[in-house]
């Protein structure tokens, strides 16, 4: 667990910040998670729904264009059962006044072709304490951002927005130019994280990260904020 890629292979100047700026990245997945994780890879819900067998169509439709109520789960034979997480954080009609170039349903498409990653530890904190996660418990995946961006750079994107919360007069504004590589982000050159500034609300993995055993540092189950049990 935790391999670092050879060092030689040294990462550009903008990587670098990311890398120092944010040491550590945090995602979140249903609870009891981990072994599919560990066996399949962190899929995005796109990959996830081809892997299970959902058919084309209407069937995938209805999960990857709409907003998610209520978490999905599915079954598969030889696989088991995956969880797809509920998206009761986005107010639909909020959503659609924050859309900018793009209609709800294209937007739900960029989101289930991406996994996604918080970078600042106390995103993550707000998250597990937010109403309708506080109650649960959660796999909470703790990774190493340098072996991550060696690895898969050229499929990374950063945001500045949360890009699973759109509520009433919260809703920040987001289209089709809301993920940027990391050259193209505009990304300080400072010290040190700010905690008072949003310079990325998160990094996105596209199509997800199948080999995520080679980055994990920690994993863990929590209820809001409390480690229940740690399995890595």
């Amino acid at each position: 667990m935790g391999v670092r890629p050879d060092p030689r292979y040294a990462c550009p100047v903008l990587s670098k910040d990311l890398i120092r700026l944010y040491p550590e990245l945090y995602h979140v997945a249903a609870d009891g998670a981990w072994p599919s994780i560990e066996r399949h890879g962190l899929l995005s819900t796109s990959a996830l729904v081809t892997r299970w067998g959902v058919r084309q169509g209407a069937p995938q439709a209805a999960i990857l264009t709409k907003r998610r109520g209520e978490s999905i789960e599915l079954e598969h034979p030889d696989y088991g059962t995956a969880v797809i997480r509920h998206q009761k954080a986005i107010h639909e009609s909020s959503l659609a006044a924050a859309l900018e170039d793009l209609a709800p349903s294209e937007w739900y498409t960029m989101l289930n072709d991406r996994v996604f990653f918080f970078l600042q530890k106390r995103r993550l904190e707000e998250l597990l304490a937010a109403r309708s996660y506080r109650d649960d418990a959660h796999t909470v995946l703790t990774l190493d951002t340098f072996s991550l961006v060696n690895a898969h750079e050229d499929d990374i994107e950063l945001t500045t927005v949360n890009t699973g919360f759109a509520q009433r007069f919260s809703a920040e504004p987001r289209g089709r130019d809301s993920f940027r590589s990391i050259e193209e982000f505009a990304h300080p050159t400072r010290a040190h994280a700010s905690t008072k500034v949003v310079d990325v609300a998160e990094l996105a993995v596209y199509r997800g990260v199948r080999d995520i055993r080679e980055h994990v540092k920690r994993v863990e189950r929590m209820r809001d904020g409390t480690v229940l049990e740690r399995f890595v």
